[in-house]
């Protein structure tokens, strides 16, 4: 039995998974370090082996059933709990929604949004039995407000936060922290591997000359990203403290735009919003 508090976070093969899991390590925690493919973990087995960190690497793929529940499975009876579980994996599909097909619709909510429901449905009983733990959502600033050529990933967030705030209320019988992480814009690669439909490649698309307009102003924030280890610390901070908030915003960004959403009126803040998007 492990006297750690034991992680398990999904979609650790890079970026925010990856900074989480060595932050939390480094802290005390024995973190099962999760991935679809085990062959994208070298950066952080060369982390681990450096530094001799408390990490074990572990296959799960959030959109299989029997994946989620063969990695809980290994984890207890490794470590005999779970304190912590990171909803981490996710990935961005870009296109206009007249040009993004259902298949592809499904696919997105199949990783962003069922994939979270699968792996902490497989983790409750557990944190039930325990009478304690937290789970953390890696949701968006883009689960509270919208940006055009983004609505699949738009909406699968904005369905994450009504899913954790759900859960939030129905877990605090068992003393089990309920929590949202909301970046902005981090300095990671999930710009560069989001997919983008595959009508919305087509040379002839409608929405053509609006969608380079828009991305080039997104572009320009990129430069401005928070590191992955923001997110890490504030994950951190969040879990251990003894109550913590729902909404947690990582980012210049997110600290600005949010506020903004939240108490300008509608019509003035959208009309912000298209000059700075170019549209």
């Amino acid at each position: 039995m492990n006297s750690r508090q034991v992680a398990l976070i999904t979609g650790s093969n890079s970026g925010i998974g990856l900074a989480t899991s060595v932050y939390l390590a480094r802290r005390g925690y024995t973190v099962w370090a999760t991935m679809r493919n085990l062959d994208k973990a070298s950066e952080l087995r060369a982390i681990v082996e450096s530094e001799k960190l408390p990490i074990e690497i572990a296959q799960l793929d959030v959109c299989d059933d029997s994946s989620a529940k063969n990695a809980v499975a290994q984890i207890l009876q490794k470590s005999g709990r779970i304190d912590v579980l990171v909803n981490n994996a996710g990935y961005g599909l870009r296109g206009a929604i007249e040009e993004v097909s259902l298949d592809e619709w499904k696919q997105q909510f199949e990783t962003n949004f069922f994939g979270v429901i699968r792996v902490t449905q497989a983790v409750l009983p557990q944190m039930r039995a325990q009478n304690s733990g937290a789970i953390v959502n890696i949701s968006s600033v883009l689960g509270r407000m919208a940006i055009p050529f983004s609505g699949p990933y738009v909406a699968s967030k904005f369905a994450l936060e009504g899913l954790t705030e759900t859960l939030r209320y129905e877990l605090a019988p068992w003393n089990i922290k309920v929590i949202l992480i909301e970046p902005g814009f981090i300095a990671t690669k999930f710009q560069e591997n989001a997919q983008l439909a595959q009508a919305a490649q087509r040379d002839d698309s409608p929405y053509a000359v609006f969608k380079k307009a828009s991305g080039r102003r997104v572009q320009r924030n990129i430069y401005r990203a928070a590191p992955p280890e923001k997110v890490a610390e504030t994950i951190y901070r969040a879990i251990t403290h003894p109550t913590p908030k729902l909404r947690y915003a990582v980012g210049r960004d997110a600290w600005l735009v949010l506020p903004l959403r939240r108490f300008l009126p509608a019509g003035l803040f959208e009309r912000i919003l298209k000059k700075q998007l170019g549209l």
